[in-house]
C-alpha cells in the first residue's frame, strides 16, 4: 500500500522503459504459442460474455498482445483484457479518484478498504494473504487522481483468489471505524492503562506522510504540482498533509467510497495467458448488485494563465550538503497538452528526452556542467501523470544568488534551440533506445502495462491506440518528415510562448523543524485541550478496543489460501555453459531475449589497497561518465545511445556461500545492446577500461557531486536500509565493508568529497583504482544471449579480452579476509526528519548453512504474525519486518513515531518466537512466504545471474528447497532460542531519525551529530 508522490510519464518512460516484450513467462518470440491470443481472435465485435459487450478487438504486434475491451452492461464498466503468452498474469482494477483537501482521504481510503470487507471480514485480509498466496506481486497504489489495486500470479488458483479478495474489498469493504483510526489517524494516550498519560497523534498513514516530507525533495515535487495546477484535485496533496490529514472524520471517508469506488467510475484490467471468460465471470458476480450511474468525477483542464508566476518555498537544512552555502533549488515549469491525444503525447515526451536525457542534451550541458549546482531539481523532465502534461527543468544545490543565472540558463537554451533545432544524433539516440526498450525483458510486464496505461485510460483516452506504440512513433517520424522544423515549432510554442510557467524557487530554513515540530505541538493540542475528563476516558477506552481488536485471534478461514503441498518439489533450473576465453572464464546462458544481448563482467578487487576502498562506488559513478582516450565524454555518451542501454558500474560485496572467512569484493561492469550493436558496445568498453581520460577535472567534479546529492537524498526514503547495514558494521568484516561501500559511512565519504576544492588526490586514487579494476586480472564474464548469436558473441569477447591491459589470473574469486573483532554497538544517527528507522542486527548464518532456511522461515514468520501488528498496527510506523541477508538476522522499522519503544518489541519478538507462541498454520504460512520469493520470475537477462555473482549453484538452491519442505515448528524455536535469545548474542543497534532525549548523555550510544562527522577515509 504505497502512495505514488512522482510517476514517470506515459509515453517515453512507458513505452521505451516499462513495456518490454520479453517476460519471464514468454517463451522465444519464433515460437509463440498463440492459444490465449487465438482465444481473443475467435470473438467479435458485440460479442455478448458474462455481462459484458465486446466493444473492440485489436492486435498490438510490437508487443505481441491481442488486445480486447469489453464494457460492462449493467454498469458501463470498462475492462481491457491484454492476451499474450505470458503465464505471468496481472489483474487491475483502477478508480478515477479526485480529492478536493489535503486531507489525504483517497490515501486512507486506499489503506482502510483492504482491512476487511462483507465476505473476508478479518482485520486485514490484503496482509495475512501475503503470507497465502504465491502473488508476484500484490499491492495498492494512490496516485494524484487514481486509486489501483493490481496483483499478479502464475498459479491460476491463487490467481482468482486474489481477484476475489480484491473485488469484495473495493466494493464491499466494511470500512470500520476502528480501521479508519489505525490506518488514517488516531488520537491515542501514549500509556493504555493510565488515562492521565500524554495524547498523541497516532496512524500509519499519517506517519507514512510525514516521512515522505522528511525529503525536500518530495517537499519540492509536491509544491511545484500543487502551484502549476491548483484549481482542482493537482491543487492538493492526495496522500495527505498531516498537518490535514488530523481533519478527516470517518464519515468523510465513507462517503469518498460511495461516490468514487462504483463500477462505473471503474477500469478493469487483465492480461496474460488465463481465459478471459473466467475474469469476466467472477467479476460480473461482484458488479450484478450495482446498476449504472453518472460518477461525474472527470477532472477539468486548468484554465490557463496569462502571466507567468513566482513562488518560493522553504524546507530544512540539509546537514549532508556538501556545501552548506548551497542548498537553494529553482526549475521552471510548463503546463502542456493533453495527455489523451496520443501523437500529442508523444511528441511531448520525445522534447522531454531530447532537452533533459543524457550528458549530450542542451540542459544537462548548458546547467550541469558550469557545475553551479550538483544535480538538475528534483522535478525535470516530461511528466504525464497529470491530465495535462509538465514539463520542468531547473537546478537543485546552488547558492541564492545564483538564482536569476540559472533562469537565464533556461531562457537562452530554449531560444538557441528555437534558433537551432536539435542535433539529429540525438534524435537518432532517441529512437535507438525506443527499439530497444521495446525489445527488453522486465520481470512484471503486465503490470508495468497496467501502471503505464493507467494515466491515459483514466481520463478517457484510448488504452489501445496508446499501446500501438510502432503505429505511434511511424506517425511522428512522418510528420518530422513533412515538417523538419516541427520539434523547434513545439519548443516555441510549449516552452518559448507558454504563459503557464511556474517558477519555483526552495530555500532552506534553520528553524524549519523547530517550526514543524511547534505547529504539530499546537495542533494536538487544539484536540486535546478541550477533551474533558470523560472525553478522555472515552478516548483511553477506544485505545483500549483498538488494541483488543489487533491482539484477538481470528478465524481466518474464509482467506483461500495455496498449500505447500501445491508447490513444484524441484527448483526451475537456470542451465549455464562455461567458456574461457583469454585465461578469463565466460558463463553463457542461451535465453530467448528477443535479440538483445546481455553482458556482465565482474573484476575482483582483491590486492586493492584498503584506504581505496571508500572510493569504490565514486570510481564507479566516474568511470563510465568520463571521456577515454582521445575521445570527450559528450561523445562516449553519445555512442552509448546510440548503440548500448548504458554502460553501468557498480560495487559488489558478496560473502562466500559457506566459508565465514572469505568474501568477494569486486565491481561488476554490465551492458545490453541489440545483437547487431555487440561489437560496437565491446568497443565502448575496451575505450572505458583500457584509457579512461581523467584529465577533465570539471566532469569528474560534476559526477561526484550529483552522486553525493543522490545518496544524501535517498537517506529518508531508504532510510532502513541505511539502518540496517550501520547496525551489521560491527558485527563481521562482509556487513562494515558494505558500510563502507553502500551506509551513511559512504553518504559521508561522498559529501567529504563533494566539498573539495582541489580533486587532484581524489583522481589519483582513482587512477589507482583502475591500475586494479580496469585489467583481466580475474575478471569474470556472463554473457545472456540467443543461440544464433552466441557464437558472433564468443569471437567478439575474445577479440576484446585480447585487447585489454593484464594478464589474466582465474585466482580465487572468494579470497580470504582479514576478520574484525566483532563487537555490540549502539548508533544514533541524528538527522531532520520527522519520523524513525530502527534497526538491530545479529550475526546469522551464511546460505548452505543448515539453519539458513529456518532463519529465513524465521524472519517471515516474525514480519507476518508479530512485527506487523506490534509496529504498524498499533505504533503507527508504516512499516517494518525481520530479514536474513548477507549471513545477518535484522529487524527494522520504516517511518516510524517511536525508536526504543520499537527495540523493546524486537525483544518481545524473539520471547515470542523462542517460546513457539505461533502455530503450525503460521508456520507453513511463513513457508509459503518464502517460496514467493524463491519462485518468482526470473526474466531471461537474469537467469545465470545466482551463480555468476554469489557462485550459488542450481545443486545448491535445490538442497535449501528440500530443507524449506522439512521445516518444523520445533526449527524456528531453535534457531530463535540459538542466535537470538542466548546471553553471549552479539547485536548492533542503529537509529536514524530527530533528536532523541531519551539516549543524550547515555554512554551507551555513540550519538553522531551531522557537522560532527568525519568521513572514515581520513579517520
Amino acid at each position: 500500500m504505497m502512495h505514488i508522490l512522482k510517476r514517470a510519464g506515459f509515453a517515453f518512460a512507458h513505452l521505451a522503459k516499462a513495456c518490454n516484450t520479453s517476460t519471464s513467462g514468454l517463451r522465444c518470440l519464433r515460437h509463440l504459442n498463440e492459444d490465449a491470443r487465438n482465444r481473443i481472435r475467435a470473438l467479435k465485435i458485440g460479442d455478448k460474455l458474462h455481462g459484458y459487450t465486446v466493444q473492440r478487438i485489436d492486435e498490438v504486434p510490437d508487443y505481441y498482445i491481442t488486445a480486447i475491451l469489453l464494457s460492462h452492461d449493467k454498469t458501463g464498466a470498462q475492462h481491457l483484457h491484454a492476451a499474450r503468452d505470458d503465464d505471468n498474469n496481472t489483474f487491475g482494477v483502477t478508480f478515477r479518484t479526485t480529492p478536493l483537501d489535503n486531507t489525504g482521504v483517497s490515501h486512507i481510503l486506499e489503506h482502510t478498504v483492504l482491512c476487511g470487507s462483507e465476505k473476508y471480514p478479518v482485520r486485514d485480509p490484503f496482509f495475512k494473504m501475503l503470507s497465502r498466496s504465491m502473488a508476484t506481486f500484490m499491492n495498492a497504489l494512490t496516485a494524484y487522481d487514481w486509486t489501483m489495486y493490481p496483483i499478479s500470479s502464475q498459479n491460476q488458483q491463487d490467481f482468482k483468489n486474489l481477484m476475489s479478495i480484491y473485488l469484495d474489498a473495493v466494493f464491499c469493504p466494511l470500512l470500520r471505524e476502528l480501521d479508519f483510526c489505525q490506518e488514517g489517524w488516531r488520537l491515542e494516550h501514549t500509556d493504555l492503562t493510565n488515562v492521565s498519560s500524554p495524547i498523541v497523534f497516532k496512524g500509519v498513514v499519517y506517519n507514512e506522510m510525514k516521512g515522505v516530507f522528511s525529503n525536500s525533495q518530495n517537499i519540492y515535487s509536491q509544491q511545484a504540482l500543487n502551484s502549476l495546477l491548483p484549481s482542482h484535485t493537482y491543487g492538493v496533496v492526495s496522500g495527505g498533509d498531516p498537518a490535514e490529514i488530523v481533519n478527516l472524520t470517518h464519515e468523510q471517508l465513507k462517503k469518498f467510497h460511495a461516490s468514487h469506488y462504483h463500477p462505473s467510475n471503474a477500469k478493469f484490467f487483465t492480461y496474460g495467458n488465463f481465459p478471459l471468460e473466467e475474469h469476466l465471470s467472477l467479476i460480473n458476480q461482484s458488479l450484478d448488485k450495482f446498476d449504472k450511474i453518472n460518477p461525474s468525477q472527470l477532472v477539468p483542464n486548468e484554465p490557463r494563465w496569462k502571466e507567468p508566476k513566482t513562488k518560493t518555498i522553504y524546507c530544512p537544512p540539509d546537514p549532508l550538503a556538501a556545501d552548506p552555502e548551497k542548498q537553494t533549488t529553482v526549475s521552471v515549469s510548463y503546463l502542456l497538452s493533453d495527455i489523451t491525444d496520443v501523437h500529442e503525447s508523444f511528441i511531448a515526451s520525445v522534447l522531454g528526452y531530447l532537452l533533459t536525457n543524457g550528458e549530450t542534451s542542451p540542459f544537462y550541458r548548458a546547467l550541469l556542467e558550469p557545475n553551479i549546482g550538483s544535480d538538475f531539481s528534483p522535478n525535470t523532465g516530461c511528466h504525464e501523470d497529470t491530465k495535462e502534461a509538465v514539463f520542468s527543468v531547473g537546478l537543485a544545490n546552488i547558492s541564492p544568488e545564483s538564482v536569476n543565472e540559472v533562469l537565464d540558463i533556461i531562457e537562452d537554451t530554449i531560444d538557441k534551440i528555437v534558433r537551432e533545432g536539435f542535433d539529429k544524433k540525438k534524435l537518432d539516440a532517441l529512437l535507438h533506445r525506443l527499439e530497444l526498450g521495446m525489445k527488453h525483458e522486465s520481470s512484471n510486464f503486465g503490470l508495468h502495462l497496467a501502471m503505464g496505461l493507467a494515466n491515459v485510460w483514466n481520463h478517457e483516452g484510448d488504452p489501445i491506440t496508446a499501446l500501438q506504440v510502432g503505429q505511434i512513433v511511424q506517425n511522428f517520424k512522418e510528420s518530422l518528415k513533412k515538417n523538419p522544423k516541427l520539434l523547434q515549432q513545439k519548443v516555441k510554442e510549449y516552452l518559448k510562448d507558454n504563459k503557464h510557467k511556474l517558477t519555483l524557487i526552495m530555500q532552506p530554513d534553520e528553524s524549519y523543524m523547530e517550526k514543524n515540530d511547534l505547529a504539530e505541538k499546537e495542533r494536538l493540542n487544539k484536540f486535546v485541550s478541550p477533551l474533558t475528563d470523560s472525553d478522555k476516558e472515552n478516548l483511553l477506552k477506544r485505545g483500549q478496543e483498538l488494541e483488543l481488536k489487533q491482539n484477538a485471534k481470528e478465524d481466518i478461514s474464509c482467506l483461500p489460501s495455496l498449500k505447500i503441498s501445491d508447490l513444484s518439489k524441484t527448483i526451475k533450473p537456470e542451465e549455464i555453459d562455461i567458456k574461457e576465453a583469454g585465461g578469463s572464464f565466460i558463463q553463457v546462458s542461451v535465453q530467448p531475449t528477443n535479440g538483445v544481448t546481455y553482458l556482465r563482467m565482474a573484476s575482483n578487487l582483491d590486492g586493492l589497497p584498503e584506504d581505496l576502498m571508500p572510493y569504490i562506488p565514486l570510481f564507479c559513478q566516474v568511470i563510465t561518465g568520463i571521456g577515454a582516450d582521445w575521445h570527450d565524454y559528450l561523445w562516449m555518451s553519445h555512442q552509448e545511445e546510440l548503440y548500448t542501454g548504458g554502460l553501468l558500474a557498480t560495487p559488489l560485496v558478496v560473502p562466500h556461500h559457506t566459508d565465514v572467512g572469505r568474501m568477494q569484493r569486486s565491481v561488476l561492469l554490465s551492458s545490453y545492446c541489440l545483437e547487431k550493436n555487440f561489437d560496437k558496445m565491446l568497443d565502448l568498453w575496451t575505450l572505458a577500461l583500457n584509457s579512461p581520460d581523467f584529465s577533465d577535472v570539471n566532469r569528474i567534479s560534476t559526477l561526484i557531486r550529483m552522486a553525493a546529492s543522490d545518496m544524501a537524498a535517498s537517506l529518508s526514503d531508504s532510510g532502513h536500509q541505511f539502518a540496517i547495514t550501520n547496525s551489521a558494521a560491527s558485527l563481521d568484516k562482509v556487513s562494515n565493508v558494505q558500510e563502507t561501500f553502500f551506509g551513511i559511512s559512504q553518504v559521508k565519504t561522498m559529501k567529504s568529497v563533494a566539498e573539495m576544492s582541489d580533486l587532484s588526490d581524489i583522481i589519483f586514487k582513482f587512477q589507482c583504482i583502475g591500475d586494479i579494476v580496469l585489467d583481466k586480472t580475474s575478471f569474470r564474464i556472463s554473457l545472456n544471449v540467443t543461440p544464433k548469436a552466441i557464437d558472433r558473441s564468443i569471437r567478439g569477447l575474445r577479440n576484446f579480452l585480447g585487447n585489454l591491459k593484464g594478464q589474466a589470473d582465474m585466482s580465487n574469486i572468494f579470497p580470504d579476509i582479514d576478520q574484525i573483532e566483532p563487537a555490540s554497538s549502539k548508533t544514533h544517527h541524528e538527522l531532520p526528519f520527522n519520523v524513525n528507522y530502527v534497526a538491530q542486527s545479529y550475526p546469522g548464518v551464511l546460505y548452505t548453512h543448515k539453519d539458513y532456511t529456518p532463519l529465513c522461515v524465521l524472519s517471515n514468520l516474525m514480519t507476518r504474525k508479530f512485527l506487523h501488528r506490534e509496529i504498524r498496527e498499533k505504533g503507527g510506523a508504516y512499516g517494518s519486518g525481520a530479514q536474513l541477508d548477507s549471513g545477518i538476522f535484522s529487524f527494522y522499522s520504516y517511518r516510524d513515531p517511536k525508536s526504543l519503544e520499537t527495540l523493546e518489541v524486537f525483544k518481545n519478538c524473539v520471547e515470542w518466537a523462542s517460546k513457539g507462541e505461533f502455530t503450525e498454520q503460521d508456520v507453513e504460512e511463513a513457508k509459503l512466504g518464502i517460496f514467493q520469493k524463491t519462485d518468482k520470475p526470473v526474466p531471461p537477462s537474469s537467469r545465470g545471474k545466482t551463480q555468476f555473482i554469489y557462485d550459488i549453484s542450481d545443486e545448491m538452491r535445490q538442497k535449501n528447497r528440500d530443507r524449506l519442505f522439512r521445516i518444523k515448528t520445533e526449527d524456528l524455536i531453535r534457531v530463535s532460542n540459538t542466535y537470538l535469545k542466548a546471553k553471549k548474542t552479539l547485536t548492533g543497534i542503529t537509529f536514524l531519525g530527530p533528536s532523541n532525549p531519551a539516549i543524550q548523555g547515555n554512554k551507551d550510544w555513540k550519538v553522531v551529530k551531522q557537522h560532527d562527522v568525519v568521513p572514515p577515509a581520513q579517520e
